[in-house]
């Protein structure tokens, strides 16, 4: 995935001051797991503004859903309802001609409590200075744990290590 595109995605949700947190792989990478990943998934804070502000910003770099549906209707909770109990739908899948190669996946329901997860968060910093709000790693590792796939397992592990290799250095750094 390349990384210009996820500094545009980054920068532009943070100038229209949108609340999200980055789940999935690129997650696990941000928290020191190098892995590869194919798309950017996403947790918005779903209050219609928020959700609005989020779509918005995306739209301006040229995503719009794959599904034959209008971007803003993601803004409105109960559209959402229906498309997770009509059509069985997890996330809301948006691309772009700009950024073919980084696709960007919206949780149509947070998977968590947003505003702990929020204050848990990881905000990392790209190299040209741009914030990335990062869900925390125990946040992280329950997700991995509810989807329980193969690489979701490998995960885990991975980031059980991270935080164990973490808490090693703070053990000795006191």
């Amino acid at each position: 995935m390349p990384g210009g595109a996820l500094t545009e995605i980054f920068r532009a949700l943070d100038d229209a001051e949108v609340r999200y947190l980055v789940v999935g792989g690129v997650a696990v990478v941000l928290h020191g797991y190098p892995r590869f990943t194919a798309d950017l998934d996403l947790v918005l804070e779903l209050t219609a503004s928020n959700a609005s502000a989020g779509i918005a910003a995306l739209q301006t770099l040229g995503y719009r859903p794959r599904a034959p549906v209008r971007a803003e209707d993601f803004a409105d909770e109960d559209i959402r309802a229906s498309w997770r109990k009509e059509k069985g739908l997890t996330v809301f899948s948006l691309w772009s001609p700009s950024y073919p190669a980084t696709e960007v996946d919206l949780f149509v329901e947070e998977p968590f409590d947003f505003g702990e997860a929020w204050s848990g968060r990881l905000d990392a910093v790209l190299d040209d200075a741009t914030t990335v709000h990062v869900v925390g790693i125990d946040d992280l590792r329950a997700l991995k744990a509810h989807v329980g796939r193969p690489k979701d397992v490998e995960d885990i592990a991975q980031l059980d290590a991270i935080a164990r290799a973490t808490l090693n250095q703070d053990e000795d750094g006191e």
